[in-house]
């Protein structure tokens, strides 16, 4: 049975991606035949998922204040079973943040009373955790959210570049231990993954940290989450693979 919507977005116009490029614009033929350019939330490669002529999602503002009024949301790929693959890297946390309001998540659903987002930390309190939760367990829980793209066949990779961010990121959370109970969720942002593994090519001193941070007691969440027309269903947790 196909599960219910967790998130529901505003409608979409489809269209056909002609090209991306300066990492924050994209060329989209709109189904009625206009050609706009689409803000692209989406700063990485997006291997595989750029590809001119794809199927493609765009939201639409009315807002004054913005230079482009159409953002690029979703691409289709995989002609054998077509898929939708979120691409707004802005969409996950707030997807997260709705589910973990409302209890959805069962790994954490009982585990909490309390969500703050955005909630400072690390050596001189310069960084942000995505979620801090709060209220039931004896340590709080410190959860980051990251977006999750890159696939092969059913295997979901992150990251598919080299992150400093996200280095710094995983070494904040074992600086958290054993005070807080630090957590990773990888937001599988398709429906046809059904496996995780680390993004070693892209990034071995990631992978390297990741590893380090699993055995010292960081959790990881590799949850997988389908885009439909109207919206987001989690479909649940994908089956961690070690690189090691």
């Amino acid at each position: 049975m196909i599960a219910d919507l967790i998130y529901s977005y505003s409608p979409r116009q489809a269209g056909t991606l002609i090209k991306r490029y300066k990492r924050f614009l994209a060329d989209i033929k709109l189904s009625s035949g206009e050609v706009i350019t689409a803000h692209c939330p989406n700063t990485g490669p997006m291997i595989g998922v750029s590809t001119p002529g794809s199927p493609v999602l765009v939201s639409y503002s009315d807002n004054p204040k913005r230079k482009h009024a159409y953002t690029w949301e979703a691409i289709q790929v995989n002609d054998t079973v077509p898929t939708w693959v979120g691409i707004n890297t802005s969409l996950p946390n707030r997807v997260i943040k709705s589910a973990l309001e409302n209890h959805l998540l069962p790994d954490l659903a009982h585990r909490y009373e309390t969500v703050r987002p955005e909630v400072r930390y690390g050596k001189d309190h310069k960084s942000r955790i995505d979620f801090l939760l709060t209220g039931k367990e004896d340590r709080p829980i410190y959860l980051e959210v990251k977006n999750v793209t890159w696939a092969k066949e059913t295997n979901a990779l992150f990251p598919d570049t080299v992150t400093t961010r996200g280095q710094k990121h995983l070494r904040e959370l074992m600086a958290l231990l054993p005070e807080a109970h630090p957590i990773m969720l990888y937001f599988i942002n398709r429906g046809d993954c059904t496996h995780f593994s680390v993004g070693e090519t892209a990034d071995p001193k990631y992978a390297e940290l990741l590893a380090a941070a699993i055995e010292k007691g960081v959790e990881v969440l590799p949850y997988r989450f389908e885009n439909a027309t109207e919206g987001i269903r989690f479909l649940g947790k994908a089956e961690l693979v070690s690189s090691h």
